[in-house]
Formats: structure tokens, sequence, C-alpha cells
């Protein structure tokens, strides 16, 4: 099975966060892709970042720890990291290595902008 590359695209939200929607997988190889599209949403002076999830396929161990570095980034900068559209499967992932004691994890886009402010 060829591996998706993960694609990004990063929007403001007018008086809400910058959304980075993510699409295909996360695995090692996105570090670059992922980083340059936080930076960009971080151009926007946010004070949250939205992870749009709802199109990533399949995340592994190492695009565990690259979203665990971007939560750092997140808190270095004083920004509230949130996400969108994990999967069951990922929510769980998301719970046991604790990620969901960091970041807030809505069901679904609509959620998460109505209770990020």
């Amino acid at each position: 099975m060829p591996t998706q590359l993960l694609e990004t695209k990063v929007r403001r939200v007018t008086d809400g966060p910058a959304v980075i929607d993510l699409r295909g997988e996360i695995d090692g190889s996105v570090d670059e892709a992922l980083n340059a599209a936080y930076t960009e949403a971080e151009g926007y002076q946010p004070s949250a970042i939205l992870l749009n999830f709802s199109g990533v396929e399949y995340i592994d161990s190492t695009g565990i720890a690259l979203i665990v570095g971007l939560l750092a980034r997140a808190r270095k900068g004083g920004r509230r990291l949130l996400t969108c559209g994990l999967s069951p499967h990922y929510t769980e992932i998301f719970q046991i290595t604790r990620l969901s004691d960091f970041m807030t994890i809505f069901a679904d886009e609509a959620s998460a902008l109505a209770n990020s402010k």
C-alpha cells in the first residue's frame, strides 16, 4: 500500500483560531511540511491553533512525536493547541499518551470553533 503524502492547508477563522487542515498520513517523513504549516498558522498571531485531523488516515509513533513537538511550540508561544476530526482510534491514542491532557479534542470543527474563544 503506497504512503499517502501529507497535504496541509492553513486558514484563519474570523475572530477564531488558525486552522491547519491535514489530509493523508502523519509519519516521520512529514516533519518539514507539518512544521511549515504550523509556522504559517503562527503568522496569523492567533491565541489558538486548531489541527483538523478529519482527512488523516494514519498516524504512526513518529507522527505522534511530531504532534508533541507542535504542542511544545504552542505552549512556548502562549497558544492553545486544539484538535478535531480524530477517529475514535486516534482519540483513544491521544488519551493513552495523555496528549488529551494538554490539548482539547473536539469531535468536529464546528464544536472546536464554538468553544475556542
